[in-house]
């Protein structure tokens, strides 16, 4: 695949607009990891965070879960801040869970799991992270 089909505007647009609540999976306290930011900005969109990490750490005021089985309410899409190598598995088990949709953050690439996840009907953004896309795609809020 291309990296076009990595995140066509359509879909960025679609999972900006239409989702509220976003799994998070790396999210910890550390507030100079990437993610941290990026959950704060979806805060700020009014998207629902839930962190998750193996400690399990409540961050930005929302509780956290070891894993994405843990979480005991639907979740519209998960947002993957782990190395590629790590992404499949996220990938898998967000289709595990139900999620409508995977995101993989920059320099996270993974293309058996973009179709895996793709074949098993949810919408997929790779390689692109939600605080560049917002202010060029996202809803007006």
């Amino acid at each position: 695949m291309s990296e076009q089909s990595w995140g066509d505007d359509a879909t960025i647009r679609t999972v900006l607009a239409d989702t509220e609540t976003w799994a998070v999976v790396g999210l910890s306290n550390n507030s100079a990891r990437a993610a941290y930011g990026v959950a704060r900005l979806l805060q700020r969109q009014g998207k629902r965070i839930v962190p998750v990490h193996p400690s399990g750490q409540s961050v930005h005021g929302e509780q956290g879960y070891a894993s994405l089985a843990d979480i005991p309410f639907p979740v519209d899409v998960v947002d993957v801040f782990v190395r590629s190598e790590l992404a499949g598995d996220v990938a898998d088990q967000a289709v595990a869970i139900g999620a409508k949709a995977v995101w993989f953050q920059l320099g996270v690439v993974d293309e058996d799991a973009l179709a895996r996840v793709r074949d098993a009907g949810l919408d997929m953004v790779m390689d692109r992270c939600p605080a560049i896309e917002w202010p060029r795609l996202g809803p007006a809020v």
